[in-house]
């Protein structure tokens, strides 16, 4: 079994390129919205209820996960590396899968913020993610995050043996899972 961890800035990309490498691999895809827009429909994610929810469904299937006999999981998530709540969340997770005999990869994604802001507008993102379609509000969410969040990693501090870092300015969804799916030798799978 695998476990991706697919993490980077907002509107970077990570669910895009996750449901790129999900189609290359046969891995599952869990976006990290996919929980939060769920438990939206009820509470806030900024709540404390709204917390709850969303880690409880997450941990749930990741607990479910884990212990299956499924091929794998892609998980995407913003990670503020300045936090030792983040620090301790992903430990945690790393934790979960490899005692089930998972591999985990850490894939960082990175683009400008300029980039950024054109993405956090496409109809696709805006689709999947009804939280998001008050333009002004997310992006106004973005930029204050940037300034007070560290969100992408300084160079060597993630010191696990299956890690890539992309800058994704410039390159297709498809692109940089192509690039992921040589780096670790991931195989498309049998039809």
């Amino acid at each position: 079994m695998k476990l991706v961890l697919l993490f980077g800035p907002q509107a970077v990309g990570k669910m895009t390129v996750g449901e790129e490498l999900a189609r290359m691999t046969g891995l599952k895809l869990f976006h990290n919205h996919m929980t939060i827009e769920l438990v939206s429909n009820f509470f806030s994610y900024g709540t404390q209820e709204g917390n709850r929810l969303v880690n409880l469904f997450r941990w749930s299937i990741f607990e479910a996960v884990a212990q299956s006999e499924l091929e794998g999981l892609i998980f995407t998530f913003v990670w503020y590396f300045d936090s030792p709540e983040d620090w301790s969340y992903v430990k945690k997770l790393h934790t979960l899968f490899s005692s089930q005999g998972a591999q985990v990869y850490y894939v960082e994604l990175e683009a400008d913020i300029e980039t950024r802001l054109e993405r956090n507008k496409t109809e696709h993102r805006l689709q999947e993610k009804p939280t998001k379609r008050d333009i002004a509000w997310s992006e106004q969410e973005l930029l204050e995050t940037a300034k007070r969040y560290r969100l992408n990693s300084k160079p060597g501090e993630i010191t696990e043996p299956y890690y890539l870092r992309i800058d994704n300015t410039n390159l297709s969804a498809r692109e940089v899972a192509e690039v992921i799916c040589r780096h670790f030798g991931f195989t498309t799978p049998k039809a």
